[in-house]
C-alpha cells in the first residue's frame, strides 16, 4: 500500500535536518502528521531504531523551537505489518508565531505550510504578527544586524545620565539588543556607536528639488546623537523675528521648533528602517519630514491624529522614553495638528509626510525668501547688506541676520571660521556699532543696528 503527502501529511524515511522546520511550519498553519519510516514515494520502509528516533524527536520539540510546543507535539509508534512507523501528531499551535530557536523570528526561522512543502514567511508576515499585537516583541529585534561589531559606550552614557544602572553582562538582554539565538540585532546596529545607517539633511535652492544647496549626513552613529545633531541643525535653521514694540519683547520664529522636535521624534521611532531611512528636506518656504511604512498595522487615521499610539518599533520607543525624549502618550501628532492642522501631514501606504510651512512674516522680515541669502555670491551680499566689512565680518553678520540667537560656538561650526577668529570678528562689529546685544549672553540675543 502506498501512501500520499497532502497538505496535513509528511513523510520522511528517516528523520534529517528538516525535521524541525516541517514541525514548526505545521504548528504555525493548520497542524498535521508527520510520519518517520515512509520514503517520499509513499513507500513503508520503517524505523530501526525507535528508542533513538524518539529520543531525538523530543530533543526537537523541546530544545529546537520556540515557543515550548511539548503540547502541541505527540509522537506516537504505529505497526505496519512487519514494520514500524512513528507517526507525529503536531496540532495547530497556541501561540500565534513559532520559528526555529537558533534563527529566532526571522524569514530563516518562521515557516507555514502551504501545499505539501514548507515555505518561509516574509519578514512582512512576520511583522504583522507582531504589529497585530500578538507578539510581545518587534520586528527591529527579530531581524539580525549585517554588522556585529557593535559597541554601545555612547548609548551607555546617555542612559547613565540619565540615573539607569548599567550591568555590562546584562545590558544587551535587558535593552533587547539581541535576536533569541544570541546575535545582534538591527535596534542594536541603530543603537551603536558606529553603523551604516544615514540620517540625511537636505537643503534646496528654491521650492522644489531642482537644485540643493546642502547634502549632510548626520547619521552613522547612535540614532540618539544623531537625533540631537539634527534637532541642533533645525534650530539654527530657525531664525527669528524679535519686536520690542508694543511692549514686552515679542519673538516670532520661521516654525514652531515643538511642533518639528514632535514631528522629527516620530519620524524615527516609526519608520520603517527595511524600507529606507527618515528624511528631512528644507526648502524656501516649508520644512519636509518624511518616515517610511505609513500607518501601523490596524491603526486609522482618525486614531492617528487623536493621538492614539501604536508604536512600530517598540523597544526603540521605549529607549526614547527612558531617555525622557518621548512618551508613550501619543501627545505628539495631537500637538502638530493644533499649530498647523491635519492638512500638513500626507499619509500613504508606504510613507508619511509631514510639510511644515514657514512663517510669513520672519520670510518677510528677512528681506528675501527664507535660505537665498546663504546661496547669492559674497559679492551681492556686501554690495547689498555689507558694505565695509572684511570677508569673515560680512559671513558673520549674515548668520545672525538669519539666527539672532546664534552663538559663538554656532557661528564657529556653520561657516567653519575658526572660534577664536568669530569672537574676534563679534567684537569688531560691537565697536563698528553694526551689532548690539540684548539681555544676558546666555539667554539674550542679537540686534543688527537698524539701517544695516
Amino acid at each position: 500500500m502506498l501512501y500520499i503527502e497532502t497538505d496535513k501529511v509528511e513523510f520522511k524515511e528517516k528523520i534529517n535536518d528538516t525535521l524541525t522546520k516541517e514541525i514548526e511550519s505545521f504548528l504555525n498553519t493548520n497542524g498535521g502528521a508527520i510520519y518517520i519510516g515512509i520514503d517520499d514515494n509513499g513507500k513503508i520502509v520503517g524505523v530501526d531504531n525507535t528508542d533513538e528516533t524518539l529520543r531525538k524527536i523530543s530533543d526537537i520539540i523541546s530544545d529546537q523551537i520556540e515557543p515550548n510546543a511539548i503540547d502541541c507535539v505527540r509522537p506516537e509508534v504505529e505497526f505496519k505489518g512487519d514494520k514500524i512507523v512513528i507517526k507525529i501528531n503536531v496540532s495547530k499551535g497556541y501561540s500565534p508565531l513559532y520559528c526555529i530557536k537558533k534563527y529566532g523570528f526571522s524569514p530563516n526561522g518562521c515557516h507555514y505550510r502551504i501545499g505539501t512543502t514548507c515555505k518561509s514567511m516574509t519578514l512582512e508576515m512576520i511583522r504583522n504578527k507582531f504589529e497585530q499585537g500578538l507578539l510581545n516583541i518587534d520586528a527591529m529585534v527579530l531581524q539580525e544586524s549585517y554588522n556585529q561589531d557593535l559597541k554601545f559606550a555612547k548609548l551607555k552614557l546617555l542612559l547613565l545620565e540619565n540615573g539607569y544602572h548599567i550591568d555590562d553582562k546584562t545590558f544587551e538582554k535587558n535593552f533587547k539588543l539581541q535576536t533569541t539565538s544570541g546575535s545582534y540585532n538591527f535596534l542594536a546596529e541603530l543603537l551603536a556607536d558606529d553603523n551604516s545607517i544615514p540620517f540625511i539633511f537636505v537643503k534646496f535652492r528654491g521650492y522644489d528639488k531642482t537644485v540643493f544647496s546642502e547634502r549632510k549626513d548626520y547619521g552613522n552613529q547612535c540614532i540618539i546623537l544623531a537625533y540631537e545633531k539634527m534637532k541642533e541643525r533645525l534650530s539654527i535653521e530657525n531664525i527669528c523675528k524679535t519686536i520690542t514694540n508694543p511692549r514686552p519683547r515679542r519673538d516670532i520664529y520661521l516654525f514652531d521648533m515643538d511642533a518639528v522636535n514632535e514631528a522629527l521624534v516620530n519620524a524615527i521611532v516609526h519608520n520603517d528602517y527595511r524600507i529606507t531611512d527618515p528624511q528631512v528636506a528644507l526648502f524656501y518656504d516649508r520644512l519636509e519630514i518624511i518616515s517610511h511604512g505609513g500607518l501601523p498595522y490596524g491603526l486609522t487615521k482618525e486614531e492617528f491624529f487623536k493621538g492614539i499610539s501604536k508604536p512600530r518599533n517598540k523597544q526603540l520607543m521605549d529607549i526614547f522614553s527612558r531617555l525622557g525624549i518621548v512618551e508613550h502618550t501619543g501627545h505628539g501628532i495631537p500637538k502638530i495638528v493644533e499649530k498647523y492642522g491635519q492638512e500638513v501631514f500626507e499619509i500613504s501606504a508606504s510613507y508619511i509626510k509631514v510639510t511644515i510651512p514657514f512663517n510669513k512674516e520672519v520670510m518677510e522680515f528677512n528681506n528675501m525668501p527664507y535660505g537665498v541669502i546663504n546661496d547669492i555670491s559674497k559679492d551681492i551680499i556686501e554690495s547689498q547688506y555689507l558694505a565695509g566689512f572684511d570677508d569673515k565680518e560680512s559671513i558673520v553678520l549674515s548668520q545672525i541676520r538669519q539666527n539672532p540667537k546664534i552663538t559663538a560656538k554656532q557661528l564657529s561650526i556653520n561657516t567653519g571660521i575658526p572660534f577664536r577668529t568669530v569672537q574676534r570678528n563679534i567684537a569688531n562689529l560691537r565697536d563698528k556699532n553694526m551689532i548690539t546685544r540684548i539681555g544676558s549672553n546666555r539667554d539674550g540675543y542679537w540686534n543688527i543696528t537698524k539701517g544695516i
